[in-house]
């Protein structure tokens, strides 16, 4: 079980990474595009990282991540928008470096890398206080409200930290032309956030009380 977990989590990793690379760097018509390498170094070697520890402390955890099939049909028309986007966003910032249009000074390309492997300790801190954070929709069994730590101030600390991951993204490319398409995801995530809380609130005990006493979806006093 164990190695078969292993192989799938390896799996996914490379195979992640070799799509990653084709929509990168094919558009991008050079393997010279050296903040697509970048944003490849700091999104899979702490994947990589994250993937070795839950494996290591909490493999039921990591067997969760590495489901992704939605059964709820809003999720997923959600998965469908987001891969889209993604697509284009990729793109995007390779067409904007094969043909010069707007490449970021180097300064704007090394602040946006270290908000996204900020946002990225968010991201494992979260996991780290929530053992049920599946990839899909749904209660599971003897699920519990977690309340505490950064679910003291916002209800989806995931959701904040993916959004800052991803709005980093482009400009760890290089590319402000392709921010406009990543600027679709906080949308994405806040019509996949209405429909999450109405599955929670339905199915976990608790969580409608959670909601009154956690008023902020994704950004204290904003939302």
């Amino acid at each position: 079980m164990k190695n078969n977990l292993m192989a799938a989590a390896a799996g996914k990793l490379l195979a992640g990474l070799l799509i990653l690379m084709l929509i990168l760097f094919l558009p991008a018509g050079s393997l010279q595009y050296a903040n697509g390498w970048l944003f490849l170094g700091i999104l899979f070697i702490p994947m990589l990282i994250m993937g070795i520890v839950l494996k290591l402390k909490n493999p039921e955890l990591l067997q969760k991540r590495l489901n992704a099939k939605e059964t709820e049909s809003e999720q997923q028309s959600v998965v469908r928008i987001s891969g889209i986007m993604f697509l284009a966003g990729f793109i995007t910032a390779g067409l904007n470096y094969r043909f010069g249009w707007f490449m970021l000074p180097r300064w704007a390309v090394i602040a946006a890398a270290v908000l996204f492997l900020l946002s990225y300790a968010m991201y494992a801190e979260v996991l780290r206080e929530n053992a049920y954070l599946s990839r899909t929709i749904e209660v599971q069994e003897n699920q519990k409200v977690v309340d505490t730590g950064l679910y003291g101030i916002v209800r989806h600390p995931m959701y904040s930290a993916t959004v800052l991951m991803f709005l980093a993204v482009p400009l760890v490319l290089g590319s402000l032309i392709a921010l406009p398409v990543f600027c679709i995801y906080p949308a994405v995530i806040v019509k996949r956030i209405r429909n999450e809380e109405e599955v929670l609130e339905r199915g976990l005990a608790g969580y409608a009380e959670y909601k009154q006493k956690v008023k902020y979806r994704l950004i204290p006093y904003v939302y």
